[in-house]
């Protein structure tokens, strides 16, 4: 079973979530941030991820440090739920349309963290939402899974419509790099190891 669980809780932010990368998309999610909630919907289903995330933050603030925890979090329970990564495809890409915005995904299970993301965001918010903290969702997320991540919107005159290509095509090339490969026996690496 690829599941994990984890909670984190720190002076700032009180954060659970529970991941099963073997899911079938169904998501539970209360985060106080709605529009995040939207993006980590998109990320289950296009994923095929079951995901539940509760998060209690400092919202009178503004929303980074809970966006930035949520992340730290999940990518805790995605290097849990994945093991050593044994039989899994590792790599993962994906290409999302929405209206006139384009955006790609490709991800490496590499054991290393590493973000190239390339989103030039037509306003600097969605309604209450700083884009600004889409960075920070995937910069704590594979700082934590261990993962190479580069996010790249092609095209999008729609804020909107350019975060939710990126966090679908993130679901999307996740659910191809934990896939299992049944030809592949051990770890998918020459070291051995990821």
């Amino acid at each position: 079973m690829r599941e994990a669980q984890v909670t984190r809780s720190t002076l700032e932010t009180q954060i659970s979530v529970k991941l099963d990368l073997d899911g079938s998309g169904k998501a539970k999610l209360a985060t106080g941030v709605p529009f995040l909630d939207h993006m980590l919907d998109q990320v289950a289903r296009h994923g095929a991820f079951d995901l539940e995330v509760s998060a209690k933050g400092d919202l009178h603030i503004d929303a980074h440090h809970t966006v930035e925890d949520i992340g730290v979090t999940l990518g805790q329970a995605f290097a849990k739920a994945i093991g050593d990564k044994r039989g899994v495809r590792r790599y993962g890409h994906a290409y999302v349309p929405l209206d006139e915005a384009l955006s790609r995904v490709v991800v490496d299970l590499s054991g290393r963290p590493g973000l190239e993301m390339q989103v030039e965001f037509v306003r600097a918010r969605i309604g209450e939402f700083d884009v600004d903290l889409v960075r920070e969702f995937f910069q704590g997320f594979v700082n934590h899974a261990l993962i190479t991540l580069h996010v790249d919107n092609l095209k999008g005159e729609n804020a909107h419509h350019q975060a939710e290509t990126a966090f679908k095509a993130f679901g999307r090339a996740l659910r191809m790099a934990v896939e299992l490969d049944p030809r592949v026996e051990g770890v998918p690496s020459t070291k051995g190891s990821l």
